[in-house]
């Protein structure tokens, strides 16, 4: 019995490790924190009531990309064949409509971050597919034949129009 255990404990945490590594796209995470605060002043001016809200937010890749470079990227491989995406004039409707889908999405999705969220459903598009979509129609290949500065270019891109 405690053979089986361990022969079967190292392919598990091989398995594990692999998962956390390729979702996170080789990078280390980063925490990001956002503050806000909010001041509210009644109608007559006398009170005021102050909130500051902290959230911090962990992800597992950011984007540097440049969103004016991302539009040819986008427009170079063909994407506004298969989506609708305003931004570059696109009206595909084979796959999901990038001014709304992603958002949406990615909150369905492990409430993921939205560039995290993108860059995955470029570079591995099976990972998550949304409703009334088929798997295996995006190809496979972007995360292959895009630079890494070119992914990062039609991340933001994507996300910079994405509402």
């Amino acid at each position: 019995m405690w053979l089986l255990f361990a022969v079967l404990l190292f392919p598990a945490g091989f398995a594990g490790w692999a998962v956390g590594h390729y979702t996170s796209l080789g990078k280390p995470p980063s925490t990001v924190v956002k503050t806000v605060t909010a001041t509210v002043t009644s109608a007559s001016g006398s009170t005021t009531v102050s909130a500051t809200t902290t959230a911090a937010t962990t992800t597992s890749s950011s984007t540097s990309g440049n969103a004016a470079a991302g539009k040819s990227v986008f427009v170079s491989n063909g994407c506004g064949s298969c989506h609708t995406f305003k931004p570059a004039g696109a009206t595909g409707s084979i796959g999901p409509n990038l001014d709304t889908a992603p958002t949406a999405d990615a909150k369905k999705d492990k409430n993921m971050d939205l560039a995290a969220f993108v860059k995955e459903s470029i570079v591995s598009p099976d990972a998550y597919v949304p409703q009334g979509y088929p798997k295996g129609v995006m190809p496979s290949t972007f995360g292959k034949t895009l630079s890494s500065s070119q992914l990062n270019d039609l991340v933001a891109f994507i996300v910079s129009g994405a509402s």
